[in-house]
């Protein structure tokens, strides 16, 4: 096995597979992952010096780091992993003055360059390369983009500029786009760069609300998501960074406060300081992908306002890279599944690990007893959509975070209440297709689908060829595929999931049926059981198929189930599929698996803590999370 790379010593190449082991096998070097909250002012006048640290990995009150080169507030902060850059502000008057720290190493900062004119409430972004300012105030505000590399000295270069002329705006980023947003004079403006390149900002949408953002370092991030602190608003806003559209309401800071700072991992964004009638040192934090209003997270060593903040672990640095993904929880091959008929409607979700043979355990309770919901998941969440409440079909959206255990969270709302759907989905969206529902009650064709790491209703994504409920889904991570339902059909459809639009045909089934299961690896989709109409209706079935999912074709046979049995679900990792419990024709408990790159019969795997159908599962490792 390859040893880590040291920071001082990364020469080599390194396969992606070797990164992955190294990532997930939890070897891979680790840094620190510190934050930094600098200069601003006490008193709300007059300009410090003051460098304050803080470990993001987990709570706990801010500690000394060093001193900025000058007094200055209403300046600006960005970095890579290693270094830390502050820029510009007012000492009294507006400063051209950029000056550097290594987080490595608490210390005083030393001499960088210069800004191309002296400004103050500028905003700022960066990679692990480029550093980029934006904005400001010159005097007068202007729509310049600027940016220098950040692992040399030196002056600042043109970049681009703005869609608008503003200061006190906000910057965020992902290792390729760079985006800012709102700012002076009062404005909903969001627009992006791409980091690698020059050029000038393209339109990105609109913020919730006209509210300044009141300081420059108010945008937190991961590498996917990005969150706005909405300045002299409690609220935050939240946008996809790779893609373009107006922002949604996301939580809400704990304390209502302007000219807060943030900062970032890939798993929290801090919030810092900031003006409540005096400076204040309180310190606050979200989730990225949940959201919901903020936790304490601990105190500045003292009360700052108009200060900077920023840390080596933001979203513009890759996850998974350089210390910015969070060590292994040892979940990795969770399964989860829930709801179904137990033989009542039930809230129950249970887990187990699919790399280890073993019964299942309580996990929590969903929000409501449900059945037949849709299912899909990230390698960090688990969503269930729609589904049968008794008397009558939900639209309710549930989740969990997969390395949790606990009750589920209400996400939002379906576009229509229905039961008996499909689900599958890739890292960032989860699709639902088919059931039943409406008024009158009937077969639907809708597909609908969800951002996992947000929260919020569903969309429209398109339709099916008919309209059909007890259909499966599987997923690698760019295509979706649907598969049987009623009446006992053999169709076989896909969609490309980072798209809208209808599906088109891919094959057949081996065997028309309904109320099966299906789960994948990146390459080959398995799906296992369900019912057919011979000899009579609702018959279990044991057939498993595959198919190869970046192809179109019919399906092949693989094996047999333990048992024949239908309305199961069925979930994976990338190399092992899970069938769990399900109707045989009476309630089964039974959890069997495959080896997916194979083929042949399945395996008793283990037990289910319940006993019944209707139930749906996901997992933090399937097929369509990998690349």
């Amino acid at each position: 096995m390859a040893n880590y790379p040291q920071l001082d010593d990364c020469s080599g190449v390194w396969t992606l597979k070797e990164v992955n082991d190294a990532v997930m096998g939890g070897y891979w070097r680790n840094v620190g992952l510190k934050g930094i909250v600098a200069g601003g002012t006490t008193d709300n006048n007059t300009p410090i010096n003051t460098i304050q640290q803080i470990s993001m990995g987990s709570t706990g009150d801010a500690s000394d780091f060093g001193d900025l080169t000058e007094n200055k507030k209403l300046a600006t902060f960005f970095s890579s992993i290693n270094r830390g850059v502050a820029a510009g502000g007012e000492n009294p008057s507006t400063s051209n003055v950029v000056c550097y720290f290594q987080f490595a190493s608490a210390g005083n900062a030393a001499d960088f360059g210069d800004l191309i004119s002296a400004q103050r409430m500028l905003g700022s972004c960066s990679n692990s390369t480029r550093g980029l300012t934006a904005g400001g105030d010159s005097p007068g505000d202007i729509n310049i983009i600027n940016y220098v590399t950040i692992a040399s000295t030196g002056n600042q270069l043109d970049f681009g500029d703005l869609t608008v002329a503003r200061d006190s705006l906000s910057g965020l980023s992902s290792p390729t786009r760079g985006v800012f947003a709102g700012g002076e004079p009062a404005n909903t403006v969001i627009d992006f760069v791409t980091l690698a390149t020059l050029g000038n900002a393209t339109d990105f949408g609109d913020l919730t609300t006209a509210s300044s953002l009141q300081n420059g370092n108010s945008g937190a991030s991961s590498s996917t998501i990005g969150i706005f602190g909405q300045g002299s608003a409690i609220n935050m806003d939240k946008i996809v960074i790779a893609s373009q559209g107006n922002a949604i309401d996301y939580g809400d800071l704990s304390v209502s406060r302007n000219n807060v700072s943030a900062m970032s991992n890939s798993h929290k964004a801090i919030f810092a300081g900031g003006n409540n009638s005096s400076a204040s040192n309180v310190m606050d934090f979200v989730l990225i992908n949940v959201g919901g209003t903020a936790t304490d997270f601990g105190d500045l060593a003292s009360g700052v306002n108009r200060h900077m903040g920023g840390s080596q672990a933001h979203g513009g640095l890759n996850e998974g890279y350089q210390g910015t993904r969070l060590a292994p929880t040892g979940n990795t091959g969770r399964a989860i599944f829930a709801g179904g008929e137990v033989p009542g409607v039930s809230n129950y979700i249970s887990f187990f690990n699919i790399n280890v043979l073993s019964n299942s355990a309580d996990f929590g309770d969903l929000t409501r007893a449900v059945k037949n919901t849709g299912c899909a998941s990230s390698s960090t969440r688990v969503v269930w959509a729609a589904g049968y409440t008794a008397p009558t079909s939900s639209n309710v959206i549930d989740y969990v975070e997969l390395n949790t255990t606990g009750n589920a969270a209400d996400f939002g709302d379906s576009t229509l209440a229905r039961n008996n759907l499909a689900g599958c989905g890739n890292q960032t969206r989860g699709l639902f297709a088919g059931g039943i529902g409406g008024s009158p009650e009937g077969n639907q064709n809708i597909i609908d689908y969800v951002t996992i790491g947000s929260v919020g209703n569903a969309a429209d994504f398109g339709d099916l060829s008919a309209a059909k409920q007890g259909v499966g889904g599987l997923a690698n991570s760019t295509r979706g595929v649907f598969f049987g339902g009623s009446a006992y059909i053999n169709v076989m459809e896909y969609v490309t999931i980072a798209s809208t639009g209808d599906v088109t045909d891919f094959g057949d089934l081996s065997a028309a049926r309904e109320r099966l299961a299906g789960f994948s690896s990146s390459t080959r989709g398995v799906m296992s059981g369900g019912a057919t109409n011979s000899p009579a209706s609702d018959t279990p079935m044991n057939v498993i198929d595959y198919i190869t999912i970046g192809s179109t074709g019919n399906a092949t046979d693989f094996g047999d189930l333990t048992t024949a049995r239908l309305s199961h679900s069925a979930t994976g990792t990338n190399t092992r599929g899970v069938s769990i419990m399900g109707l045989a024709p009476a309630n089964s408990n039974v959890i069997d698996y495959v080896t997916i790159a194979s083929t042949g019969d399945a395996a008793d795997f283990g037990d289910s803590n319940q006993a019944g159908g209707y139930s749906r599962a996901g997992s933090d490792a399937h097929g369509g999370l990998q690349a």
